[in-house]
């Protein structure tokens, strides 16, 4: 077994634990008063469609029975937390939205890719 096929495997073992802590710390990162935001590389955009894509990439690989209920509650925790933010000295965008569910379609497409392309990890 190469190195990223045990890298995969280990992330399917523990996609509950690695699901959590990016469901907390995008939680935490998204309601977190600011004055303003910090200054790091790239746009907003770009940083929520990696942090979902980062959130669905386990579910992806392990693939439970209840992946889709996972998905779709992935989806409205990002819309309810778009709509919390104004009122944690935040904005609360629909593009930071889409940017959102797009992310959980490409970690969705990447996982999956991934698996099938080291012999379905599961």
């Amino acid at each position: 077994m190469s190195v990223s096929e045990t890298l995969l495997t280990q992330i399917a073992a523990q996609w509950r634990l690695l699901t959590l802590l990016t469901l907390s710390s995008i939680t935490i990162l998204s309601l977190t008063p600011l004055d303003h935001l910090p200054e790091v590389p790239g746009s907003d955009k770009l940083h929520h469609f990696i942090a979902y894509a980062a959130l669905m990439f386990p579910v992806a690989l392990r693939r439970p029975p209840q992946w889709l209920w996972l998905a779709g509650g992935f989806a409205l925790w990002s819309g309810a937390i778009e709509l919390i933010q104004p009122y944690v000295n935040r904005y609360g965008e629909w593009l930071d939205l889409a940017a959102n569910c797009a992310g959980l379609l490409i970690g969705w497409l990447l996982a999956r890719g991934l698996a099938r392309w080291c012999g379905e990890l599961q």
